[in-house]
């Protein structure tokens, strides 16, 4: 079936009747009874898909893991408190001290503070690449203690689109286990297990949820083996998803191709109008959307994506002075952290996400002082665009 498809078709268990309801029910239970002890023993020395406990396992969370791993093409999934307990509990269950993991240079703020953590307190060396070129990766991997690559399929907040194919093939080829964030572009643009990833990892609170009322992440993984590695060590760290949020994205992801679609329709809009205003005005002195032309990763984008996402950024005259003035004279846009939303967010990123680099890891990064990040939403795009232009003015 075609993703369209797949993602109103969500997985659903069927009823001791065999019949099953039309939305998945809302299992809000934190433990499950047992008629013997020996059916509780049993159940406890099995995989997670026998229910004991809610944070082994709970039926509404299963079904949103096999959902998600449907959309994305994998082997099964783990689903999260969060996208950031996602990342950690992936990294924590794969990485020893003395590992080495090889990362993109412009990360989410909250990966780059992770991967910092876990460098400063056991051991465990991080080399950052471009993501431009596979040969970085390929130097890198030489060293014997290459365990993990760390890539965005779309960087926050810079629009940034690494080579995936070179970069996942030459991880393939060392032993490398490649993780990718997905979570800008979601299932509809991008599926990276098919470019050869082997952990995509979302934070379900963006898009895949996509109401702003969720708090939520998930791992999915090419095969079982994998996952079976890291869901024990899930468990036992206690980042578990909880029923509540899964219903809630499971209550989301039937509209995700449509929003998806609208998002992106938006955002090309308006990055057309930053970049014209680029070239007339000069108020403006970069855009970054990776769908544009003149964008460095525009050829990366066009070979992995089917559109160029609803995030976008760009950098004012004037520096952080002028990119906390603008954010906090939009009207229709609203000054929030998060994206993904049906509403047009606002942020500085230098303030806030990325608040922990310093200047001159900002700028490896590839993010200006004077860089707004611009969730579009999908109201009306004239009104986005009067909105921005009377911020700009």
């Amino acid at each position: 079936m075609e993703l369209n498809t797949r993602a109103v078709h969500v997985v659903n268990e069927p009823f001791p009747s065999g019949s099953r309801p039309l939305s998945v029910p809302l299992v809000q239970s934190s433990a499950f009874a047992f008629d013997s002890a020996a059916e509780l023993a049993d159940a406890m020395a099995g995989p997670d898909g026998r229910y004991v406990y809610g944070r082994r396992g709970n039926p509404t969370v299963r079904a949103l893991e096999q959902t998600l791993a449907g959309l994305e093409g994998g082997a099964g999934s783990i689903a999260f408190a969060s996208g950031m307990g996602a990342i950690s509990g992936v990294l924590l269950a794969l990485l020893r001290p003395g590992d080495r993991v090889v990362a993109q240079r412009c990360l989410y703020g909250g990966t780059h503070a992770v991967l910092s953590d876990l460098a400063g307190r056991y051991g465990i060396e991080v080399v950052r690449i471009s993501g431009d070129d596979p040969a970085e990766l390929e130097a890198a991997a030489v060293h014997p203690a290459t365990r993990l690559l760390v890539l965005e399929t779309i960087a926050n907040p810079t629009g940034q689109v690494p080579d995936l194919p070179g970069l996942l093939a030459v991880a393939r080829a060392a032993g490398v286990t490649s993780l990718v964030d997905n979570s800008l572009a979601s299932p509809v643009l991008c599926r990276p297990l098919e470019l050869g990833a082997d952990i995509v990892v979302h934070s379900t609170t963006k898009y895949l949820s996509g109401h702003s009322d969720v708090l939520g992440g998930a791992a999915v993984f090419a095969d079982d083996e994998l996952r079976g590695r890291v869901w024990p060590r899930t468990v036992e760290l206690g980042a578990c998803a909880d029923p509540f949020a899964a219903w809630l994205t499971l209550r989301g992801i039937p509209t995700l191709p449509l929003r998806m679609r609208e998002h992106c329709a938006n955002a090309v809009s308006l990055a057309a109008v930053l970049a014209e205003r680029a070239e007339s005005r000069g108020d403006v002195t970069a855009v970054h959307y990776p769908w544009l032309t003149g964008h460095p990763s525009r050829e990366n984008a066009r070979k992995v994506l089917s559109g160029g996402g609803g995030l976008l950024s760009f950098e004012l005259r004037g520096g952080r002075e002028a990119g906390r003035a603008f954010v906090e004279r939009v009207r229709l846009a609203k000054l929030a952290l998060s994206l993904g939303g049906v509403e047009t967010l606002v942020t500085h990123p230098a303030s806030t996400s990325h608040r922990e680099l310093d200047g001159a890891a900002l700028e490896a990064a590839g993010i200006g002082a004077g860089l707004v990040r611009m969730s579009v939403g999908i109201e009306d795009v004239d009104d986005l665009r009067a909105d921005l232009e009377q911020a700009l003015a």
